[in-house]
This record gives structure tokens, C-alpha cells and sequence, in this order.
């Protein structure tokens, strides 16, 4: 099941884990002020989404966005890849659930690693702020990216996708 915590705290969870290794290296770039991954995701435009590649076959999304309502959400999960998703400024609700407990609204599409489920209504919360740490594995439905007030907020994030070992 799905990993939360300060940076800190998921690094020490996964430290044994080396294939989180190159995902913690990028992030310890993306918090080092003045590092070129720290300007470029604060010089980064709301609505805007970049693809940073990383080694390994991992890949980084530096996003920027307002929080969405909930109405907007959706569950997903991945197959390929882990998503270790990490709010780098304002915060944002992520909603969480086994996906053995979710009905699928569409089917996997290879070329996008996704699978959209319906919506569940027991799903476990998880308020997530400036450098906190939600890691997915592929049995956590999950749904980023929700407002945690009731006015929307900008939140700079990144997903590190990390290849689900073969």
C-alpha cells in the first residue's frame, strides 16, 4: 500500500529499495534552492506540465496548476510505474483506495500506463503539503490534485514515475 510522509521520512522507508534511488537524487536537486531543477519548476507557468527524463527509464512531470474540486478528481492507477508525487509549494488533498475495492470506468490504455476507476466514496484522505511525499504503487487507486480549502490554491508538484521492477 501507498507510502506518505515528509521527504525525510519516505526516503528512510525506501532507503533498501534501490530503485527509488535516481527519484530521491532528482528530488534533492528540486529542493536545493537555485539548483536548475528547483528554477525551472518555480519558473514553471500555471498549466504547464514538463517531462523531465531521469536515468533508469524513470521520468520526472514537474506540473503547476490550481487545485481542482473534487467533482473535477479522478481515481487512476498504473501499471508500469510507481508515482512517488511530491508538493514542492501549497498543498493539495489526494484521495486513496485498494483497487480491489474500485469498479473500473475505463479500461488500461497502455500508451498512457492508466486505468480510470468510478468513484468511491470511503476512500481514505491524505492532506498533503510542501515537502510531503505520496508514493503509489499499482494497487493504489488514487486521485491527486484536489483542492484542501475551499478556494483554489497553485500547486508546484512533481511525479517522479519510477518503472515497476520487471
Amino acid at each position: 500500500m501507498a507510502l506518505y510522509g515528509s521527504l525525510a521520512t519516505v526516503r528512510a522507508q525506501t532507503a533498501r529499495m534501490e530503485l527509488f534511488t535516481t527519484a530521491f537524487a532528482y528530488l534533492d536537486e528540486v529542493f536545493q534552492p537555485g539548483s536548475p531543477a528547483n528554477l525551472r519548476l518555480l519558473g514553471t507557468a500555471a498549466g504547464e506540465t514538463q517531462r523531465i527524463e531521469l536515468a533508469g527509464g524513470a521520468f520526472a512531470l514537474e506540473q503547476v496548476y490550481p487545485a481542482k474540486v473534487r467533482a473535477d478528481g479522478f481515481f487512476e492507477s498504473h501499471r508500469k510505474y510507481i508515482d512517488v508525487q511530491v508538493v514542492v509549494e501549497g498543498e493539495e488533498v489526494m484521495e486513496l483506495a485498494d483497487i480491489s475495492r474500485l469498479t473500473i470506468r475505463q479500461d488500461y490504455k497502455a500508451e498512457r500506463d492508466l486505468i480510470v476507476y468510478a468513484d468511491c466514496t470511503d476512500a481514505s484522505v491524505l492532506r498533503v503539503k510542501a515537502g510531503e511525499v505520496a508514493v503509489f504503487f499499482p494497487v493504489d487507486g488514487h486521485m491527486p490534485g484536489l483542492r484542501a480549502r475551499s478556494e483554489a490554491t497553485l500547486v508546484r508538484k512533481t511525479v517522479v514515475k519510477v518503472p515497476v521492477p520487471a
